[in-house]
This record gives C-alpha cells, structure tokens and sequence, in this order.
C-alpha cells in the first residue's frame, strides 16, 4: 500500500493532490494527506463501494469498531440553533462514542451538526475518528479559494473520504456505506439532528442498509418533522416507507441529553476499545 501523499502547503501546492481527491489520478491505492491551519488528515478518493475496505486501510483505518453515522443540519442550522445544540456534542455524544471505542461517520463539512462535531470533540480533546465522507466535487480543499457553491472541509475531523458526485446529498448513499465497512461485525446506528430535505434522503439509506435511526425529537426541523410523524396512524407514503422498516425512533431531547446517552450506549455499548486507530503511514 503507498504511503499518504503530503499536499504542499497553500501557494505551494501542485495538482497532484486536487486530482486525486476529485477522482483523477487517485484510488484507493493512494491516499493524500491534507493540510489545515494547525493539523493534518488522511484522506482518499473512492469510486466504487468494492474499494472502502482498501481505501479505510490506506488512511489508518482498519479492523472493526462500533459507529455512529450522524446526519442533519447543514448550513440551514440557524446560528441561535447551533449554540443551543453545541453542549450536546461536547457534553454527550463525543463521550459516548469515545466510551464505546468508537467512531462517527459524517459528511466532514465545516458547517451545521458536522462542524459541532467537530468542535465538541476538540473542546474535550477525545480522540475520536471522525471521518468526513463528501462528494469531491461539493468540496474546496484546504489553502484552496473558496468558490461559491462548495463548502469547506471541518478541520477537526481525522478522515476523509470523497466519493463521486457534483451536487449536495450525492454522498448519502455513501456514508452508511463507510459505517458498515468501519463497524464490520460491532454495533452501529445513526442519529439524526435536526436536518432539511436532504435529511430524509440521509435516514432512507440508513434503513436500506438496515441500520436503526434515532431521530431527536426537540433538535428542529427534519428530525422534529420525522419525529411527530411516528406518532401518526395514517403517515404519507414517504414517512410509511420508513416508519414501517421498525428502524426509525424518536429519541426526546432533554436538558442534561440523558436519553439520547442511554440511547447511544444501548446500541454502540459501552465496553473497553475495541479497535485503535493506526497513524497513516508518512513518506
């Protein structure tokens, strides 16, 4: 397996790492090593599902490990939302995950409930992987000009994978994916925060690859939404769809975030570490 390609610091960096993240000249027989302001992280481009095993072992993430796929609000989370919702991070979700050994999967976007995992992680300082999965061409890479349509990577997350895909919500599919392959045999389940439309399409990969979703109920929008519909005798047909997989269940969000910390651990456990996370290796 090569070793990570360092990409050269902003104003020094050719294309070699731009092309291999967009899927042009990488695989997962090579990953990249991107740069932000005060760390860096593996990352790798993968084009077909055969290859994550490969691609997760190229970037130091082998062996099994219980997983939390988290979706939700992006850049719709208005700001007053964010700051009510960023104990919760730091507070509970971060503590449970690094309790159960554990790692999250997100979209690795420095935006909504993926930048508030980002930051509670770091606030506590738990190493926990947290490996953001994003559609290469929806993305601007660290030291890159930012253009108008894409988003900037969340530079506390310890993982990337870019996956194919120009428009946003092409990674959906994608990121149960990771978790299956990361979680192998140990538990995993998904959480859902608060959310748009893209939200739904989030939760219906989740139940296709058969994984139970807990939605927080109290965290706004789609997951309120989802949540008031489980409570429906007759829901839409999209809402049918789901609720009828018996996947989907509504977590109450309360002050201290204790029924979503009993939920958590009930699903990821809460035994020693089950997996460490191998350094990639460096030229």
């Amino acid at each position: 397996m090569a070793s990570p390609a360092a990409s050269p610091p902003a104003g020094e960096r050719d294309d070699s790492t731009r092309r291999a993240v967009h899927g042009d000249g990488g695989s997962a027989e090579r990953p990249v090593e991107l740069r932000f302001a005060e760390r860096a992280a593996p990352a790798v481009w993968v084009e077909d599902v055969t290859e994550l095993p490969e691609a997760l072992a190229s970037i130091g993430l082998s062996g099994s490990r219980p997983t939390l796929v988290l979706v939700g609000g992006a850049d719709g989370l208005a700001p007053e939302e964010l700051e009510r919702l960023r104990p919760l991070f730091a507070d509970t979700i971060v503590p449970v995950v690094a309790a159960a050994g554990g790692a999250v999967v997100d979209g690795g976007t420095d935006s909504g409930v993926m930048r508030l995992m980002g930051e509670g992680a770091a606030a506590i300082g738990l190493r926990v992987p947290l490996v953001g999965v994003a559609a290469s061409a929806t993305v601007t890479l660290p030291g890159d000009p930012t253009a108008d349509d894409n988003a900037e990577l969340e530079p506390h997350h310890s993982h990337f994978v870019f996956v194919p895909g120009d428009s946003w919500g092409d990674e959906a599919k994608w990121l149960p994916l990771v978790a299956t392959v990361l979680a192998g045999p140990l538990p995993s389940v998904t959480l859902l925060v608060n959310g748009g439309e893209t939200a739904w399409r989030d939760v219906e990969a989740s139940v296709a690859a058969g994984r139970t979703v807990l939605v927080l109920d109290g965290s706004g929008r789609a997951a309120d939404q989802m949540a008031a519909a489980l409570e429906l005798t007759e829901p839409d047909d999209r809402e049918d769809r789901l609720f009828t997989s018996g996947l989907v269940e509504a977590v109450d969000l309360d002050l201290d975030g204790a029924a979503l910390a009993d939920a958590l651990r009930s699903r990821l456990g809460k035994g020693q570490p089950r997996q460490s996370v191998r350094p990639a290796a460096t030229p």
